[in-house]
């Protein structure tokens, strides 16, 4: 079987685990393990599922929602305001994985999404594909792998270059610029008044990246209020390289796997899983595995 890396958004996951509908969970101990749980379920489905044909896998968390990132802008997305009962399973989340087999990078100065650049810059060539597990838009400029794909497994469509540059109207390489001139709300960056996404993409496919965008000349752009976007973006290009820094994901996050073969996913352990299952009163769990080691 030629291997296939999967990289998952746990963060993203456990989040959806946590507001889906389904029921509350109370461990033995006391402790409400609802979006642990669900996450599991997730993931066992995906380590069973024939049309992924999962080989090789590792889940990114941010534990905690903080990074670099916010030391050079103070209005980037943080731990504040995330529902307590959430935020104190981020560390069982991790710990549920593990007994699952499953490779856990658990960041701290970086993000999730830079463990998974790291990932497919790192080990895209050794792979028949590299699956991005997420339905974040930021990590569409992973897709300059031409073997990557951005899977979002909610709607049940997955990404290729051509179609993230179809979705959003830039290629891959050209989303930190894109988000630097729109903006995006879920990570707090504001982006430049008046840019939306037809003017953005329109800009950057015809000059390029923000550095190769004249500041000092006329657009010749059919674009309608064009010379005040210019102006705007004169204004505030300072900002703009800002935004784009904080769009931009990092590839050389010190992971400390750097061979393919470590992240294989040789079974589920039984032993330590089922002890971890029924530690936590979710015996069932163990019911639903077929892929033991």
């Amino acid at each position: 079987m030629n291997p296939r890396l999967h990289v998952v958004d746990g963060t993203f996951e456990l989040f959806r685990a946590h507001y889906s509908k389904r029921p509350s969970f109370t461990a033995p101990d006391g402790r409400q393990l609802k979006a642990t749980i669900g996450l599991l379920q997730s993931m066992i489905a995906l380590l069973h599922d024939p049309s992924e044909r999962l080989t090789h896998v590792a889940v990114a968390f941010d534990n905690p929602i903080r990074s670099f990132r916010n030391e050079l802008f103070a209005g980037y997305k943080s731990d504040a305001g995330i529902d307590p009962e959430l935020y104190a399973q981020f560390d069982a989340a991790e710990e549920a994985l593990a007994a699952l087999g499953f490779v856990v990078w658990s960041m701290k100065r970086y993000e999730a999404y830079d463990a998974l650049a790291t990932a497919t810059a790192r080990f895209a060539g050794e792979v028949e594909t590299v699956r991005i597990l997420s339905v974040d838009k930021d990590l569409g400029q992973c897709l300059t792998a031409p073997n990557a794909r951005l899977v979002d497994r909610i709607r049940k469509v997955e990404y290729d270059a051509e179609g993230i540059r179809v979705k959003l109207g830039v290629a891959p390489a050209l989303i930190p610029d894109y988000l630097a001139l729109v903006g995006d709300s879920a990570d707090g960056i504001p982006g430049l008044p008046g840019f939306g996404a037809k003017s953005a993409a329109a800009l950057l496919n015809h000059f390029g990246p923000l550095d190769d965008v004249p500041r000092d000349v006329v657009w010749e752009l059919p674009l309608r209020g064009a010379e005040k976007l210019r102006r705007t973006f004169v204004e505030h290009f300072d900002a703009a390289q800002l935004y784009r820094r904080l769009a931009t994901l990092v590839r050389d996050v010190p992971l400390p796997q750097r061979e393919l073969s470590e992240l294989a996913f040789d079974g589920v352990p039984r032993s330590r899983f089922i002890a971890w299952a029924e530690a936590r009163g979710a015996s069932f769990l163990g019911e639903r595995v077929e892929r033991w080691r």
